[in-house]
């Protein structure tokens, strides 16, 4: 399940541990409304091994020699990048562009900026020796070597890769590999924060199909690219075509799910979700039928749904999921201290599990330890530079007011529009992420843009909850009302959606909705924002002040 906005924490479904079923493969990516959806990792490993490039079926014939595996190719430099520094320069330039468009901080701070975004992207290439760091290419592996996508999800991702792109040298006519590779290179993207992994991702799903036509691995491997592009009609389409080659395909029944959802399809999602828990029970089921309950305000049955989950995990990277996702939902609901309880317990798995990280800084924020909450997230924005952990790390900065706290969170937001102009530049739909960070931190204008294209694409709460912002934000406050009020519709028990239509409701002239929402959400999480809570109080204190 997609990741939630910026006013909560990683963890959901589709944040979690790749399936451990062989057949069905690691367990697609989310959508992004949960930012930080990043997993666990090594600092910066997503550029750390070589991509794998288009070459064609029977390119060994035309060439005479060995067929070449893509990604490998070039890769001879020192630099971490393609054997050229082009690729890190690109991504630097990018960075450099991104956040300098309308910026006034100073160029040391964007400097700053843009190394600490390059080094993320492309520091896992010194780790692994550069691309060729096996003396010019890795010694294939023998078929058995090769690793199913279960060996992946209990392995370390960018060792499991490299392992694959050793076996796909000896053996590049192995579909089921190029499948498997295609769908560690989406995960790898979303764990590391880096979307050019993603072109890689759709060359290796495409080699699977030339390959072996209709295989539903690759396929759903394509359903779970389109979800990690934000491209959820398409989603929902490539799951359909594997789901009719393979009814138990899990990855493909996982990514249904999440597409309806993002689509705003909730009544379809739960059945999704319980067709799927008919033919493939399991971790990644239970916790998308969980998150399909919590939209729909059923929190009960959401945490209970998930305490069986986590009664029934075993592999430390599924009770690293599960009890991250048990946090998030205490988090949402105010309940601080058992969320940390659960982030302990996913650290205690995985202690370098993103989304737990994130969620701790988060739950320690909202009980007032700000310096803890400050050192957790600048740890996980070092490791993955996503627009989740860099918007509530740049508000706590701004919170805190000290010296050059303004400075370090312009720092934040400029790279927020770095991402988002990579997460486009690799085909990721990035009009959400844009459109939340903008209206509070950047240009209103565009976040209205970005808000009304995605409303075009999908009408889920979440984006209705963005429009209604960036409406209000650009003064058009009538306008903002009805979509303020949908995004609470369903039922779903989230604060800063509360907060938003509270504020829209004060600036209409409903002071009496106004108090009672605003009174809600900061009832039902006190410390859902640092800043956000603070506008929540002044304001309610006001509108009290006014009866």
């Amino acid at each position: 399940m997609p990741p939630r906005t910026t006013d909560s924490t990683p963890g959901r479904p589709g944040d979690g541990p790749p399936s451990p079923d062989p057949e069905a493969g690691t367990d697609g990516p989310p959508a992004t409304e949960r930012p930080g959806g990043a997993a666990g990792g090594t600092p910066g490993g997503a550029a750390g091994t070589p991509d794998l490039a288009d070459a064609t079926p029977g390119a060994e014939a035309e060439r005479g020699g060995t067929e070449e595996v893509p990604g490998t190719e070039g890769t001879e430099g020192t630099d971490g990048t393609d054997g050229t520094g082009a690729d890190a320069g690109r991504r630097v330039e990018v960075v450099r562009r991104a956040a300098e468009r309308g910026r006034r901080w100073r160029a040391a701070h964007l400097a700053g900026c843009a190394a600490l975004l390059a080094v993320a992207l492309t520091g896992g290439a010194v780790a692994f020796g550069g691309a060729g760091g096996e003396g010019g290419g890795a010694a294939p592996v023998s078929a058995a070597g090769a690793l199913s996508p279960g060996d992946l999800a209990r392995g370390d991702l960018d060792a499991g890769i490299a392992s694959l792109q050793r076996h796909l040298r000896a053996q590049p006519r192995d579909f089921g590999s190029w499948a498997t590779l295609g769908v560690a290179y989406v995960e790898q993207a979303r764990t590391k924060g880096d979307p050019s992994r993603y072109p890689q991702a759709e060359r290796a799903l495409r080699r699977s199909l030339s390959l072996r036509p209709g295989n539903d691995q690759a396929l759903a491997g394509r359903a779970a690219l389109a979800a990690a592009r934000h491209d959820f009609p398409g989603a929902l389409a490539q799951a359909g075509r594997a789901l009719r080659q393979n009814p138990y395909n899990e990855r493909a029944l996982c990514t249904r799910i999440d597409a309806l959802v993002e689509l705003g399809r909730y009544d379809d999602a739960a059945e999704a979700a319980r067709a799927a828990d008919d033919k493939r029970p399991g971790v990644p089921v239970f916790t998308r039928y969980a998150y399909v309950h919590e939209l729909r305000g059923d929190v009960r049955t959401a945490r209970e749904v998930l305490r069986r989950a986590l009664d029934a995990a075993s592999a430390p990277a599924d009770v690293a999921y599960v009890a991250t996702a048990l946090g998030q939902l205490d988090w949402n609901q105010g309940e601080y201290d058992s969320a940390l309880g659960h982030y302990a317990r996913a650290l205690a798995a995985d202690d370098e599990y993103l989304p737990a990280l994130e969620g701790r800084a988060r739950a320690q924020a909202a009980r007032g330890d700000r310096a803890a909450a400050v050192r957790g997230l600048e740890q996980v924005v070092a490791r993955s530079p996503l627009p989740g952990p860099l918007v509530a790390l740049g508000e706590l900065y701004e919170d805190r007011g000290g010296d050059g706290d303004r400075a370090r969170a312009g720092d934040q937001y400029a790279l927020v529009d770095a991402w988002t102009s990579l997460a486009r530049a690799g085909g990721v739909n990035a009009d959400l992420d844009a459109a939340l960070a903008a209206a509070d931190h950047g240009d209103r204008e565009a976040a209205l843009r970005a808000a009304r294209a995605e409303w075009d694409r999908r009408d889920s709460v979440h984006t209705a909850d963005a429009l209604a912002w960036a409406l209000h934000v650009n003064g058009r406050d009538e306008e903002a009302l009805p979509y303020a009020r949908r995004a609470t519709a369903t039922g779903y028990r989230n604060a800063a959606f509360l907060y938003h239509r509270g504020i829209i409701e004060r600036a209409t002239g409903n002071e009496g909705a106004a108090r009672t929402h605003l009174k809600a959400a900061l009832d039902l999480n006190p410390g859902f924002s640092p800043l956000g809570a603070r506008e929540a109080r002044t304001a309610l204190d006001d509108l009290e002040g006014n009866r």
